[in-house]
Protein backbone atom coordinates (compact mmCIF):
# COMPACT_ATOMS: atom_id res chain seq x y z
CA UNK A 1 0.00 0.00 0.00
CA UNK A 2 3.03 2.16 0.37
CA UNK A 3 4.38 1.28 -2.80
CA UNK A 4 1.09 2.46 -4.27
CA UNK A 5 0.83 5.84 -2.09
CA UNK A 6 4.33 6.51 -3.48
CA UNK A 7 3.36 5.52 -6.66
CA UNK A 8 0.61 8.31 -6.48
CA UNK A 9 2.13 10.75 -5.55
CA UNK A 10 5.55 10.86 -8.18
CA UNK A 11 2.73 10.40 -10.70
CA UNK A 12 1.09 13.68 -9.65
CA UNK A 13 4.49 15.22 -9.13
CA UNK A 14 5.37 14.59 -12.96
CA UNK A 15 1.72 15.56 -13.91
CA UNK A 16 2.79 18.98 -12.05
CA UNK A 17 5.93 19.81 -13.19
CA UNK A 18 5.08 19.51 -17.34
CA UNK A 19 5.00 21.97 -19.19
CA UNK A 20 1.17 24.07 -19.86
CA UNK A 21 -0.56 23.00 -23.41
CA UNK A 22 -0.34 25.79 -26.17
CA UNK A 23 -2.81 27.85 -26.28
CA UNK A 24 -3.43 27.72 -29.88
CA UNK A 25 -6.03 30.32 -31.27
CA UNK A 26 -7.83 31.55 -34.42
CA UNK A 27 -5.99 33.49 -37.39
CA UNK A 28 -7.87 36.07 -36.72
CA UNK A 29 -7.75 36.18 -32.47
CA UNK A 30 -3.81 35.45 -32.71
CA UNK A 31 -3.20 38.54 -35.02
CA UNK A 32 -4.97 40.76 -32.46
CA UNK A 33 -2.79 39.01 -29.33
CA UNK A 34 0.41 39.70 -31.68
CA UNK A 35 -0.08 43.10 -32.09
CA UNK A 36 -0.90 43.51 -28.10
CA UNK A 37 1.91 41.41 -26.96
CA UNK A 38 4.39 42.61 -29.67
CA UNK A 39 5.14 38.52 -30.13
CA UNK A 40 5.89 36.42 -33.45
CA UNK A 41 3.05 34.66 -34.79
CA UNK A 42 3.47 31.14 -35.76
CA UNK A 43 0.88 29.53 -37.61
CA UNK A 44 -0.01 25.85 -38.10
CA UNK A 45 -1.53 25.06 -41.54
CA UNK A 46 -2.73 21.75 -41.61
CA UNK A 47 -5.35 19.52 -42.68
CA UNK A 48 -7.46 16.84 -40.92
CA UNK A 49 -6.59 14.02 -43.63
CA UNK A 50 -2.35 15.02 -42.98
CA UNK A 51 -0.33 12.29 -41.36
CA UNK A 52 2.45 14.38 -41.01
CA UNK A 53 0.21 16.78 -39.16
CA UNK A 54 -0.67 15.11 -36.88
CA UNK A 55 2.47 13.51 -36.32
CA UNK A 56 3.96 17.77 -35.49
CA UNK A 57 0.86 17.53 -32.77
CA UNK A 58 1.62 14.52 -31.35
CA UNK A 59 5.44 14.85 -31.11
CA UNK A 60 6.84 18.25 -31.67
CA UNK A 61 3.87 20.76 -30.34
CA UNK A 62 4.20 18.42 -27.40
CA UNK A 63 7.36 18.41 -26.58
CA UNK A 64 7.77 20.20 -23.28
CA UNK A 65 10.50 22.31 -24.72
CA UNK A 66 8.82 23.05 -27.85
CA UNK A 67 5.79 24.22 -25.08
CA UNK A 68 7.80 26.50 -22.86
CA UNK A 69 9.72 28.19 -25.89
CA UNK A 70 6.44 28.93 -27.95
CA UNK A 71 4.23 30.26 -24.83
CA UNK A 72 7.21 32.73 -24.01
CA UNK A 73 7.97 33.73 -26.88
CA UNK A 74 5.26 33.37 -29.63
CA UNK A 75 1.05 33.89 -30.22
CA UNK A 76 0.20 30.54 -31.62
CA UNK A 77 -2.52 30.26 -34.58
CA UNK A 78 -4.00 27.01 -36.37
CA UNK A 79 -4.83 27.42 -39.91
CA UNK A 80 -7.02 24.33 -41.73
CA UNK A 81 -6.04 24.72 -44.46
CA UNK A 82 -9.67 23.21 -45.85
CA UNK A 83 -11.75 24.82 -43.08
CA UNK A 84 -14.90 26.58 -43.69
CA UNK A 85 -13.50 29.97 -41.68
CA UNK A 86 -12.77 33.22 -42.79
CA UNK A 87 -10.73 35.87 -41.57
CA UNK A 88 -9.38 39.67 -42.51
CA UNK A 89 -5.66 39.75 -43.32
CA UNK A 90 -4.91 43.29 -44.72
CA UNK A 91 -8.32 44.60 -45.26
CA UNK A 92 -8.75 41.62 -47.50
CA UNK A 93 -11.38 38.74 -46.51
CA UNK A 94 -10.49 35.31 -47.24
CA UNK A 95 -11.86 32.01 -46.60
CA UNK A 96 -9.03 29.44 -44.72
CA UNK A 97 -8.12 27.79 -48.24
CA UNK A 98 -7.77 31.08 -49.65
CA UNK A 99 -5.81 32.22 -46.97
CA UNK A 100 -3.37 29.17 -47.37
CA UNK A 101 -2.94 29.72 -51.00
CA UNK A 102 -2.47 33.54 -50.62
CA UNK A 103 0.49 32.56 -47.78
CA UNK A 104 2.07 30.00 -51.08
CA UNK A 105 1.38 26.96 -48.76
CA UNK A 106 1.37 24.04 -51.17
CA UNK A 107 2.23 21.16 -48.94
CA UNK A 108 1.41 20.37 -45.20
CA UNK A 109 2.11 20.20 -42.99
CA UNK A 110 3.92 24.42 -42.98
CA UNK A 111 4.64 26.41 -40.12
CA UNK A 112 4.12 29.89 -41.30
CA UNK A 113 5.81 33.08 -39.46
CA UNK A 114 5.08 36.38 -39.23
CA UNK A 115 5.36 39.89 -37.31
CA UNK A 116 3.31 41.07 -34.86
CA UNK A 117 1.59 43.05 -37.48
CA UNK A 118 1.10 40.48 -39.78
CA UNK A 119 3.77 40.62 -42.18
CA UNK A 120 5.65 37.84 -43.75
CA UNK A 121 9.02 36.68 -41.98
CA UNK A 122 9.20 32.97 -43.94
CA UNK A 123 7.22 30.20 -44.41
CA UNK A 124 8.60 26.28 -43.26
CA UNK A 125 6.96 23.30 -45.32
CA UNK A 126 7.04 20.13 -44.10
CA UNK A 127 7.44 18.17 -40.64
CA UNK A 128 9.96 19.25 -37.90
CA UNK A 129 11.46 17.13 -35.06
CA UNK A 130 11.53 18.96 -31.75
CA UNK A 131 15.44 19.65 -31.69
CA UNK A 132 15.23 21.30 -35.24
CA UNK A 133 12.00 23.18 -34.62
CA UNK A 134 13.76 24.67 -31.95
CA UNK A 135 16.69 25.58 -33.21
CA UNK A 136 14.22 27.53 -36.07
CA UNK A 137 12.25 29.21 -33.44
CA UNK A 138 15.08 30.42 -32.05
CA UNK A 139 16.27 31.72 -35.31
CA UNK A 140 13.25 33.26 -36.02
CA UNK A 141 12.27 34.93 -32.44
CA UNK A 142 16.11 36.34 -31.85
CA UNK A 143 15.76 37.81 -35.96
CA UNK A 144 18.57 36.04 -37.07
CA UNK A 145 16.95 35.62 -40.19
CA UNK A 146 17.82 39.37 -41.38
CA UNK A 147 22.14 38.91 -41.20
CA UNK A 148 22.55 35.27 -41.57
CA UNK A 149 20.73 32.28 -43.20
CA UNK A 150 19.70 29.20 -41.56
CA UNK A 151 22.83 26.77 -42.16
CA UNK A 152 25.41 29.51 -40.79
CA UNK A 153 22.98 30.08 -37.93
CA UNK A 154 23.07 26.36 -37.14
CA UNK A 155 27.27 26.02 -37.83
CA UNK A 156 27.38 28.88 -34.82
CA UNK A 157 25.08 26.56 -32.11
CA UNK A 158 27.81 24.21 -32.27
Amino acid sequence: MKILKSFILFICFISLAKEPDLKWKNFSSGLVEAKKSNKIILVDVYTDWCKWCKEMDKNTYANDDVIKYLNKNFVVVKLNAEGSDSFVYNGKKYSSPDLSQYFNVDGYPATLFLKSNGDIITLLPGYNEAPMFLKVLSFINEEKYKTMDFDKYIETKK
